[in-house]
């Protein structure tokens, strides 16, 4: 009985490890091109992207026109939510006063509560057209869109701690990248945009 599953157990996990390696590229392409479509989503226009820098938990991407010609910034983030990390791209203009929009790319909030943060009725299109000048804030309780101040984001209801864990983390990347900018950190590479 031993030997057997054993023999299984070996089997099984030579196979796991088989379709893990004949996989990993098609998994990491599938990836890039689910990035690729967030950057454009959120800084509409954009005909090349170039990563400009890069750490933990921040990836800043400069958006080009078909002139080469910065159109904004899109921002890859990671925060911890409720239940685990909420990885979102964030798409700004190009002096970093407005936001044009937002999209959640990867979570693991409670299904029908935190969750929502992926939902365009419920979270993402307060994001829209947001002035961050200034910091952002969560408004509590929600309150129709025409209400909301320019940089009041709405709360979704039962989900403050999703909510409040986007908002400090684009808060605080905003914050880096501004940073970044006037340190002279972002700058476009001619041979490295696509």
């Amino acid at each position: 009985m031993v030997m057997v599953l054993t023999s299984v157990g070996l089997l099984s996990g030579g196979f796991l490890t088989t379709v893990g390696l004949l996989t990993r590229e098609r998994i990491a392409l599938n990836k890039q091109m689910e990035i690729e479509r967030a950057i454009i989503q959120v800084v509409p226009g954009t005909q090349a992207s170039q990563r400009m820098h890069e750490e933990k938990d921040l990836i800043v991407y400069g958006c080009l026109d078909k002139e080469r010609i910065l159109l904004g910034y899109a921002i890859q983030a990671t925060g911890v939510g409720f239940q685990d990390k909420i990885t979102f791209m964030l798409g700004t203009n190009s002096i970093l006063t407005e936001i044009n929009s937002l999209t959640i790319l990867d979570q693991k909030e409670t299904p029908g509560l935190g969750a929502k943060v992926t939902d365009k009725e419920s979270f993402l299109k307060y994001w829209e057209n947001k002035d961050c000048t200034r910091p952002l804030s969560l408004r509590k309780p929600a309150v129709s869109p025409e209400k909301l101040a320019t940089s009041e984001i709405n709360t979704i209801t039962g989900a403050t701690i999703s909510s409040e864990a986007v908002l400090n983390t684009v808060n605080s990347s905003l914050e880096k990248v501004r940073k970044f900018k006037e340190e002279g950190k972002l700058k476009i590479k001619e041979e490295n945009a696509r």
